[in-house]
């Protein structure tokens, strides 16, 4: 697989239940940087068929295969370092919730577990909806069959949506305060916060850190929660310095709406629970919207999590304690 079929198959990865055509895919290969004609287009194309990574659909075009899906998730590693802090950029910027209003979209983390263990589920995560390591208690709950966005969930699953603590990126965002996002990370908690006991920085990623930490077991979230010592899913971010009083502001304001998600604003070019920052700039701890989530996999209940997933309506969130 060349850079040319994998930028082939991003474009259709990225047009879900559309087909397109040799033209429009010369059009979109251009955003990549990539001039083709619609020639050339068709003669990586019929590669792509042969492969079954592409379905053709008459004259009218292509659709990616969940084959090619496969294929565009494991190949060129290398090519999706720094991906995520891409992928945060985009999001933050794309996020548009009105505060005031309650208007608007925010980021959601998206998992799945299995639809008989339901109850067991809302059991483990009650707590950790009442404590501070929460990004919100408003959630999505879908069963099987039911579709958000571009996901299907699969029959004898639930579909679980929380949100995703780039939302904060956003609020920040649009309020003219840039937010500098460093390290997702295992934070050690005894009463109060401590220090991280593991960090992996977005710019050198190609996976979402907190899913690793979740995949591998390295929270104790019901520890944290029901003992106030334990570790828990965290990320360390930078704002300016000139920018903290209106950060404390917005953080406020957001708390009266149900989002809340900052543990900790450090002082002005000082370390934050060990952690260096840069010049003129403050550290920020932010709690990671998968905390819930992680105490599923703790109490083994498998999960399959895909974070920074989709933009979703504010408005279309539910309580938590609603779906208990």
């Amino acid at each position: 697989m060349n850079k040319t079929m994998i930028a082939i198959l991003d474009v259709l990865n990225k047009h879900p239940g559309s087909v397109l055509g040799s033209r429009e895919l010369s059009r979109q290969l251009r955003l990549h940087g990539i001039e083709l004609t619609e020639r050339t287009v068709r003669y990586h194309l019929r590669i792509l068929d042969e492969r079954a990574y592409t379905k053709v659909f008459g004259r009218e075009g292509r659709m990616i295969t969940q084959k090619g899906k496969e294929e565009l998730a494991q190949s060129l590693v290398s090519e999706k370092v720094g991906f995520v802090i891409s992928k945060i950029e985009t999001l933050s910027y794309l996020t548009n919730l009105d505060l005031a209003k309650e208007e608007g979209d925010i980021i959601l983390n998206f998992s799945y577990f299995p639809e008989e263990r339901l109850q067991e589920a809302l059991k483990i995560m009650q707590p950790v909806f009442s404590s501070p390591y929460i990004m919100s208690d408003k959630v999505v709950v879908l069963r099987g069959g039911e579709k958000i966005d571009d996901i299907i969930i699969p029959h004898g699953q639930v579909g679980f949506g929380t949100v995703c603590s780039v939302t904060i990126n956003g609020i920040f965002l649009k309020a003219g305060i840039p937010v500098n996002s460093k390290f997702g990370g295992v934070l050690q908690i005894h009463q109060e916060p401590v220090r991280f006991t593991a960090l992996i920085s977005y710019e050198g990623s190609s996976l979402d850190p907190l899913e690793i930490f979740i995949r591998s077991r390295m929270t104790n979230v019901s520890g944290a929660v029901s003992e106030g010592s334990g570790t828990i899913l965290a990320s360390f971010r930078e704002i300016p310095v000139v920018s903290i009083e209106k950060a404390e502001e917005i953080g406020a304001q957001m708390q009266e709406k149900g989002i809340r998600g900052i543990l900790l604003i450090g002082h002005p070019n000082q370390p934050l629970l060990e952690m260096p920052v840069s010049r003129d700039k403050a550290g920020m701890i932010i709690v990671g919207g998968l905390n819930p989530v992680a105490a599923l996999e703790e109490a083994g209940i498998p999960t399959v999590t895909r974070a920074m997933s989709i933009l979703y309506p504010f408005s279309g969130l539910v309580r938590f304690s609603e779906i208990l």
